[in-house]
C-alpha cells in the first residue's frame, strides 16, 4: 500500500473475518500531542454472532477478552453468542428507527430516502443525550483494565459508530480523521437484508449506510448542549482530569 495513503486505509485497520465484515481496529490515528492511539487495544464491530471457530481464534490470538453489546434485548435474542474466554457485557440500546418507518407507513406517508435522513439524524441525536450513560459505562471500561476489547451493535455503524467517534475525539484525534473512520463502513460493512426488507430500495439503501450528516447531528448536539466535546466528556461521561488523563496514558502510544 501506498505509504502516503490516509491513515484510515491502513492495511491493518479492517481484520479480514468470515463472520463480520465490519470488524476494525482504531489504532493508529492521531490523537494529543502527536501520539498514536495504540493498535490491537480498541476495536470496533458489527455483532458477533455469526463469528466463524477460525474468527473466534484470530479473537484469542488478538487477546480480545471482552465485548460490549449495544444492541437491544430483540436483537440479542435473536442473535446470541456466548465462548468461552469472551465476557460479554450488554448495554442495551434498542433501535428505533426501523419501529418509526413502520409506523410511518401505517399513517400512510410515503417511505422516502429524506424521511429516513431525517430519522437517523433524530437517532444519532438520541443516542448522546437519552443514551449517554450506556457510552460513560463503555469508557469505564476502557480504565479498568488494559485489555483489548470490542464493541459493537448489530451493524457496527451507528450506535458503534457514536461510540468510536467518541472514543477517538476523548484521545484527542482530529475530527477529519473519525470522519474517516466513521465513513469507512460504507467500504467494508455487507449486509444481510432482515426487518428492513419491506422497505423500498432507496430507504433501505439509506438506512445500511452511514452519512457524515448523521455523525455530524450527534456532535452538533453534543455542541450546543455541553459546550463541545469536553464538555460531553466531563459532564454526561463522568470524565474528570484523572481519568481522562488515564485515558490518554493507557490508549496512546508514548510520545
Amino acid at each position: 500500500m501506498d505509504t502516503m495513503a490516509p491513515m484510515h486505509l491502513h492495511p491493518d485497520r479492517v481484520l479480514a473475518l468470515e463472520g463480520a465484515t465490519n470488524f476494525r481496529d482504531l489504532g493508529g490515528y492521531l490523537g494529543q500531542g502527536g501520539r498514536a492511539v495504540r493498535w490491537r487495544r480498541l476495536f470496533r464491530s458489527e455483532h458477533l454472532a455469526a463469528l466463524t471457530a477460525p474468527d473466534r481464534a484470530t479473537m484469542q490470538t488478538l487477546g480480545i477478552a471482552r465485548a460490549y453489546d449495544f444492541r437491544g434485548h430483540a436483537e440479542r435474542a435473536t442473535a446470541e453468542y456466548r465462548w468461552p474466554g469472551l465476557a460479554h457485557h450488554p448495554l442495551s440500546i434498542e433501535p428505533t428507527v426501523v419501529q418509526r418507518l413502520r409506523e410511518a407507513a401505517a399513517a400512510g406517508h410515503e417511505l422516502t430516502p429524506e424521511l429516513v435522513v431525517t430519522l437517523m439524524k433524530d437517532l444519532y441525536r438520541s443516542l448522546v443525550t437519552e443514551q449517554a450513560h450506556h457510552f460513560a459505562t463503555l469508557f469505564q471500561a476502557l480504565l479498568q483494565a488494559d485489555s483489548p476489547l470490542v464493541f459493537h451493535c448489530t451493524a457496527g455503524k451507528d450506535r458503534t459508530g457514536v461510540a468510536a467517534a467518541l472514543i477517538l475525539l476523548a484521545l484527542g484525534v482530529s475530527h477529519e480523521d473519525v470522519a474517516r473512520d466513521y465513513l469507512l463502513t460504507n467500504d467494508v460493512f455487507r449486509h444481510t437484508p432482515t426487518a428492513s426488507a419491506e422497505l423500498p430500495a432507496a430507504a433501505a439503501a439509506v438506512l445500511w449506510r452511514v452519512q457524515s450528516g448523521f455523525l455530524e447531528a450527534a456532535l452538533q448536539t453534543i455542541e450546543s448542549r455541553y459546550g463541545g466535546v469536553e464538555g460531553y466528556l466531563s459532564g454526561p461521561l463522568g470524565l474528570d482530569a484523572a481519568a481522562r488523563q488515564a485515558l490518554l496514558d493507557r490508549y496512546l502510544a508514548p510520545a
